[in-house]
């Protein structure tokens, strides 16, 4: 992978950069992402932030073999402590990283009322996390998609600024992706159903039907069977 040619996942997130944004790329590794955007001419600036000396340098090095240095800008920074206002960024991208992380970062931008027109979010765990932490930033999810690459799922959360209300179910799941039964979110969950119900068999086998943890599991299953069912509708 490099600026030319991106993994399907960074394509996923690329393709919900709107034409013309002012990007800022937090955890940029090796700025492929935003040198892509501009190659493409998708763009007209980014950010690369990192927090690492070792990712900067490697970001630093590609955004000059794509002679991108007056418009691609690598800055060592803790999260959004990379935007600087004279930046005028619109879009933020947080790529990669788990949810919990991400939200720590959204968290510590956020001290001073700031919002992005744009807040594209690629948590490889908690995502529930995110979607929490939107809501009650004033953020309305705009687009959600999982992808499956090279035998992992990602799934993608877009947001702008806006008030909404969801669900504990929807949290979990997603709204949009309980209404729109895409085929690759319906796969992973029915995975995931299949690896809990397993783990279910294992207790019963162990006489554990009347533990917490069995309980727990079955809670999850159930919670799994009405979203995929719903989709199904």
């Amino acid at each position: 992978m490099d600026a030319l040619h991106l993994s399907d996942r960074l394509a996923a997130v690329a393709a919900y950069v709107p034409d013309g944004a002012r990007l800022a790329d937090i955890g940029s590794d090796h700025a492929y992402l935003p040198a892509n955007l501009l190659l493409n001419q998708r763009i007209n600036f980014a950010i690369a932030g990192e927090v690492a000396k070792g990712p900067l340098q490697n970001a630093e090095e590609e955004i000059a073999r794509h002679h991108l240095t007056d418009v691609l800008k690598p800055r060592l920074a803790d999260g959004l402590a990379a935007v600087m206002p004279e930046d005028d960024i619109d879009t933020v991208v947080i790529a990669g990283m788990g949810g919990r992380l991400i939200t720590n970062i959204l968290e510590a931008g956020h001290q001073h009322g700031e919002h992005y027109a744009h807040l594209i979010l690629q948590a490889n765990t908690d995502v529930a996390a995110v979607r929490s932490w939107l809501m009650k930033h004033h953020y309305r999810i705009t687009a959600e998609r999982m992808i499956l690459d090279d035998g992992h799922y990602y799934e993608i959360v877009v947001a702008e600024p806006g008030m909404a209300e969801y669900s504990d179910q929807a949290l979990q799941f997603g709204p949009l992706n309980i209404a729109e039964q895409a085929s690759v979110w319906r796969e992973y969950w029915q995975r995931e159903q299949q690896r809990l119900q397993s783990i279910m068999q294992q207790l019963a086998d162990q006489n554990q039907q009347q533990s917490a943890a069995y309980a727990n599991y079955a809670q999850q299953v159930a919670q799994i069977q009405e979203v995929l069912t719903h989709a199904s509708e």
